[in-house]
């Protein structure tokens, strides 16, 4: 039906018709797919969760006399230095060194700071070389003071993830945030229907290359994610029941908003990151529309058992999206409170926002360069 060349030249001449997924999902039930179809040229989709595989690249600029930076700490959070002199990644989830330090503060918050434009702290140790003299180094530095600092993150955007509860005597804090003895809880950190890829689930119309809004800015996917695992079960509607396809992404962090990149803790589990992303899925033909029709009653999650400390957990079954967004899910004949992790609310805000990014003609879409692969298997670390 349409080409990406053809969707940018109405982008670009203000005349892209642009509806969010939820506004795609309402207008189906009233009229067709085809009609959407012939009607929609973008279909945005957003997400506001934790993303714990993410981290920040930051070059720094030579000293006088320069330095070459071995050991590092941005407000007290190591970063880890083993690249150029004076190039640091910073991740997301990591704490302090000093006992003394907040330990609910991590990479996250740093990072964070930084791109809200807030003075951050650094000490840096360095091996003296004949290039390179200088021994230790501190200052304080803000987003405006270093040369590139863009986030790159290994893993996000889960097409699908678990739902975790716990069977066992005495409170657990997990990466899901604390789950209640005796089922007294149950958490899930995807938005269901609404999210990204359970609305391409065979990643058709995104792929390496393709733009994005990613905290607030312009970003890119890069490469399939780590954990990637597309070949996981699926329902006939193609969507997976649990955890399948991830992405990397990258993204400039002099562009986003600190209302899209907050730092977050976990108790008792350590800090972590809150990431917006936007894809935007061009309306190439029906097929496009028809994925995007997927409700919340037609998706599951499959529900696991954290008080058993092993790799692969027992689960209790899957349950829908739908049921777990209603507040209630049934295990084993006992209701069980359920909430997310992630903000639907936002989630709605980020894909309103690319929506009028697009409709203002200042973001185009982009032709990917290659298919994310969909035939990765997923393998467990074998001990010898």
């Amino acid at each position: 039906m349409r080409t990406i060349a053809e969707i940018n030249d109405k982008i670009i001449n203000k005349k892209a018709v642009v509806s969010t997924v939820t506004e795609v999902k309402t207008r189906v039930a009233e009229t067709s797919v085809t009609q959407v179809a012939k009607e929609v040229d973008v279909i945005t989709t957003g997400t506001f969760e934790p993303m714990e595989c993410s981290g920040a690249m930051i070059n720094l600029g030579h000293t006088d006399p320069p330095i070459k930076i071995r050991s590092c700490w941005l407000d007290g959070i190591p970063a880890y230095s083993g690249f150029g002199a004076v190039d640091l990644y910073l991740g997301a989830t990591q704490i302090p060194e000093d006992s003394e330090e907040s330990k609910e503060r991590g990479g996250g918050h740093v990072i964070e700071d930084l791109i809200a434009g807030k003075p951050v702290h650094l000490r840096a140790i360095g091996q003296v070389t004949d290039c390179y003299p200088r021994a230790t180094f501190e200052t304080t530095i803000t987003r405006e003071t270093i040369n590139q600092f863009y986030l790159f993150n290994p893993r996000n955007l889960y097409q699908n993830f678990i739902v975790g509860v716990n069977g066992g005597d005495r409170p657990l804090f997990t990466y899901l945030g604390p789950l209640m003895p005796n089922l007294g809880n149950a958490v899930y950190s995807n938005t269901g229907a609404i999210s990204p890829l359970f609305n391409d689930p065979d990643l058709q119309v995104i792929g390496i290359g393709t733009r994005i809004f990613l905290g607030g800015g312009i970003g890119y996917i890069t490469w399939e994610g780590t954990q990637h695992f597309p070949l996981q079960k699926r329902l006939p509607n193609r969507t997976p029941i649990g955890p399948a396809a991830t992405l990397a992404l990258i993204g400039d962090g002099k562009q986003m908003q600190s209302k899209w990149v907050r730092g977050c803790y976990f108790k008792n589990h350590g800090p972590s990151i809150m990431l917006g992303v936007g894809i935007p899925l061009p309306v190439l033909n029906e097929k496009v529309v028809t994925n995007c029709t997927i409700q919340d009653q037609d998706i599951v999650a499959p529900v696991v058992d954290f008080s058993i400390p092993r790799r692969v957990r027992p689960t209790f079954g899957l349950v829908s999206y739908a049921q777990l967004k209603s507040g209630r899910i049934k295990i084993e004949g006992k209701l069980v409170r359920s909430a997310p992790l992630a903000s639907i609310f936002l989630s709605n805000q980020i894909a309103l926002e690319l929506k009028q990014w697009i409709e203002a003609g200042e973001f185009t879409l982009t032709e990917s360069v290659a298919p994310i692969p969909m035939d990765r298997t997923f393998l467990p670390f074998l001990e010898s």
